[in-house]
C-alpha cells in the first residue's frame, strides 16, 4: 500500500516537511499488531503491553499462542472482515492494516481517512518472518518446502512500519522488546531515537531475508552447471550474477591489526559449520583482531589433518604441527617443531584436550596465546587454570559442530571489488600421484608423504615444509623465491632435515631446490609438477638418488 501522494511534486513536499519535523511525533500506543514466527519472549512482552492499556491484534498462529495463555487479543480477520485464506498465505494484506500502519499523524487528511473508513492506527508493529534461512539449512529440504517459507505479508508489514517510523514503532526481534516496553511504561509511547534505530534494524532484517532467498534460488538455478568432478574448475556458473552477503555484528574489537585501526567482527547469517566467530570462550582475555585471524587459521588447518593432531600457529602460518597415536605426543611434537616461534602461539587441536596434554602445556617456560579445540576435558580445563598466567590471559575456545571441511565460497576484498572462490579443502587424491624418478618411494613413507602434503597446503606461498615422523620440523613461508623458502625450511629444521620429507606447494622452476635438499639429507620430495624444466628437476633428483612424487595438484595460498 503506497503513499496518499500521487506525484513526484507531492513526494518532494512531504520530504521537505519531514526534514523540518524529522523527529515526528511520539504517538500514544493504543493498538499493536503482532504477527511473529519466532515467539521467544513474546508472552511477557504481550502481558506488559496489555497491562499498559494496549489492545493487541494478531493473526492465526500468534493469536492462538496468546489465547492459550489467556492474553486478550483481537483476531485480524475479525477486524478486517476478511478471513485468512490459502492456508494462511493471505491474512494481513488488507488496507485496514496498512493504512493503520502508514498513517502520518501530522496530516489532517490521513487522520480523516482513518476516521472515514473506521481504521484504527497501529503505532506498534511486532513482526518477525517465516524461518526461511533455518528451513534451507535442514538436510534434504525440498524446494517446495523452501518456497512455503517465503514470507509475503511479514516483510510488507515490516517495511511499512519502518517507512513510517516517525510515528510507528517496528519490532523485528525479541531482543528489542525490553527497550520498547520500558519506554511505553514511562510515557505510553516510544521516542524517536529508538524508533529510528529499530527502523534501521528492520530494513537490515528484511534485506538479509531477501538475500537468503535470492542466494538459495540462484544456487538452485545454477545447479545444472556445476561440474561433476569437484576438482575441476567450472566456467564460473556456480557463482551468481549478483552476490548478496549478509553479516551480523558480533562484537566491537578493541582495535584492528594495529592500535590505530578500529575493528569489529561479524558473523555470516547462514553459517552452519565450525566457526571461530560463534565459538564458546571458556577462559581468557577478550579476543583481538589478530587472535581471531590466527584462531580461524588454526581451526581450518587442524580440521584437514588426521586424528589426533595439533597445530601451532604464528601469524597465520604453522610453525609446528604433528599427528600421533596419542594426543599428548602430538602436542609435544608440535610444540617442539619450532620452540622459539611457539612462544605466544595459537594452538589448534582436532580432539578434545585431555589431561595428559594439559599437563604437558603446563610445563614451565611454555606459553600460548589461545587454544581452539572441539572441547576440553573438565579435568584438563581445571589443570590449565591452575596456572595464574593461563587463568588470567589464555583464551580457550571450543567449537561445535566439529564437522569434516566442505567446499564453500571464500571472499577476499580488493580495491573496488571482491574476489570469490571455492575453499581449498578437497581430499588428497593419491590416485593422481606419480613417482617420476628412478628411485622409488618406499612403502613406509606413504604416511609421511600424506602428512607433508597436508601441511604444505596450509602455508603461505611460496611454501616449503619439512616433516619427519609426522611432525613439522621446518617451514619456509611467503618468500618471493622458492629456493629461499627451501633454504629457510632447512635452516629451521637444522639436523632434523636429514631423513625428512620435503613438500612444495607448487612446482620447482629450477633444480637448485633439489640440490639444497640433497645436501641437507632430505629423504624424498613431493610437489605438483608442471614446470617447463621438470626434466631438469627430475634429472637432479636422479643424480642424488632422491625419489620424487608429482601430485598433479597445486596448493597456492596467497
Amino acid at each position: 500500500m503506497g503513499n496518499a501522494s500521487t506525484g513526484h511534486g507531492s513526494e518532494a513536499s512531504e520530504a521537505t516537511a519531514s526534514e523540518r519535523n524529522a523527529a515526528g511525533m511520539d504517538i500514544s500506543i493504543k493498538n499493536a499488531l503482532i504477527s511473529v514466527s519466532d515467539k521467544s519472549g513474546l508472552e511477557p512482552f504481550a502481558r506488559g503491553l496489555v497491562a499498559a492499556g494496549v489492545t493487541l491484534y494478531s493473526t492465526g498462529g500468534t493469536a492462538k499462542f496468546l489465547q492459550e495463555r489467556q492474553i486478550p487479543v483481537r483476531d485480524v480477520a475479525e477486524y478486517t472482515g476478511f478471513p485468512e485464506m490459502m492456508d494462511g498465505r493471505v491474512k494481513t494484506l488488507h488496507p485496514k492494516i496498512f493504512a493503520g500502519i502508514l498513517c502520518r499523524h501530522d496530516r489532517a487528511d490521513d487522520l480523516a481517512s482513518l476516521e472515514a473508513h473506521e481504521i484504527c492506527p497501529f503505532a506498534l508493529v511486532v513482526v518477525n518472518l517465516y524461518p526461511f534461512q533455518a528451513t534451507i539449512l535442514q538436510p534434504n529440504v525440498t524446494v517446495a518446502a523452501a518456497v512455503e517459507q517465503i514470507d509475503i505479508g511479514g516483510p510488507s508489514l515490516v517495511r511499512a512500519a519502518a517507512k513510517n517510523h516517525r510515528f510507528t514503532t517496528i519490532c523485528t526481534s525479541s531482543t528489542q522488546y525490553e527497550a520498547v516496553m520500558q519506554e511505553i511504561r514511562e510515557s505510553g509511547s516510544t521516542r524517536f531515537p529508538l524508533r529510528r534505530r529499530l527502523m534501521a534494524e528492520a530494513f537490515a532484517h528484511t534485506a538479509a531475508y531477501d538475500a537468503a532467498i535470492s542466494n538459495y534460488f540462484q544456487q538452485q538455478a545454477d545447479a545444472d552447471h556445476v561440474p561433476a568432478d569437484p576438482q575441476v574448475a567450472d566456467s564460473g556458473n556456480r557463482f551468481p550474477a549478483t552476490l548478496h552477503l549478509t553479516f551480523e555484528k558480533q562484537a566491537h574489537l578493541r582495535y584492528g591489526e594495529n592500535p590505530h585501526q578500529s575493528a569489529a567482527v561479524y558473523a555470516t547469517a547462514d553459517a552452519t559449520g565450525p566457526s571461530i566467530v560463534r565459538a564458546e570462550q571458556l577462559n581468557g582475555k577478550e579476543l583481538s583482531y589478530n587472535n581471531l585471524l590466527d584462531l580461524d587459521a588454526a581451526l581450518h588447518m587442524v580440521r584437514l589433518l588426521p586424528d589426533p593432531s595439533v597445530v601451532v600457529l604464528k601469524h597465520n602460518n604453522p610453525c609446528g604441527a604433528a599427528s600421533a597415536s596419542h594426543l599428548v605426543d602430538a602436542t609435544r611434537l608440535a610444540m617442539e617443531g619450532d620452540p622459539v616461534s611457539a612462544f605466544g602461539s595459537i594452538l589448534g587441536f582436532n580432539r578434545p584436550v585431555d589431561v595428559a596434554s594439559a599437563d604437558y602445556l603446563c610445563t614451565p617456560g611454555l606459553f600460548v596465546e589461545a587454544i581452539v579445540a572441539p572441547e576440553f576435558h573438565p579435568d584438563a580445563l581445571q589443570r590449565l587454570l591452575t596456572i595464574p598466567k593461563w587463568k588470567s590471559n589464555v583464551r580457550l575456545m571450543t567449537v561445535s559442530p566439529w564437522t569434516t571441511p566442505q567446499p564453500e565460497p571464500t571472499w577476499r576484498q580488493i580495491s573496488g571489488g571482491l574476489l570469490v572462490q571455492q575453499s581449498d579443502v578437497m581430499p588428497i587424491d593419491e590416485q593422481k600421484w606419480q613417482t617420476v624418478t628412478q628411485a622409488q618411494v618406499e612403502p613406509d613413507l606413504l604416511g609421511e608423504l600424506l602428512f607433508a602434503w597436508a601441511m604444505v597446503r596450509q602455508v603461505k606461498s611460496n611454501a616449503i615444509t619439512l616433516s619427519k615422523d609426522r611432525s613439522l620440523v621446518g617451514v619456509g613461508a611467503g618468500q618471493m623465491s622458492r629456493v629461499d623458502s627451501v633454504r629457510i625450511a632447512i635452516e629451521k629444521a637444522g639436523p632434523r632435515a636429514a631423513g625428512s620429507i620435503l613438500a612444495s606447494d607448487a612446482f620447482f622452476p629450477f633444480p637448485d631446490s633439489v640440490e639444497q635438499a640433497a645436501a641437507a639429507g632430505v629423504r624424498a620430495l613431493i610437489q605438483p609438477g608442471g614446470s617447463r624444466r621438470d626434466d631438469e628437476v627430475i634429472a637432479a633428483c636422479n643424480q642424488y638418488q632422491l625419489p620424487m612424487i608429482f601430485t598433479q595438484t597445486r596448493h597456492f595460498k596467497h
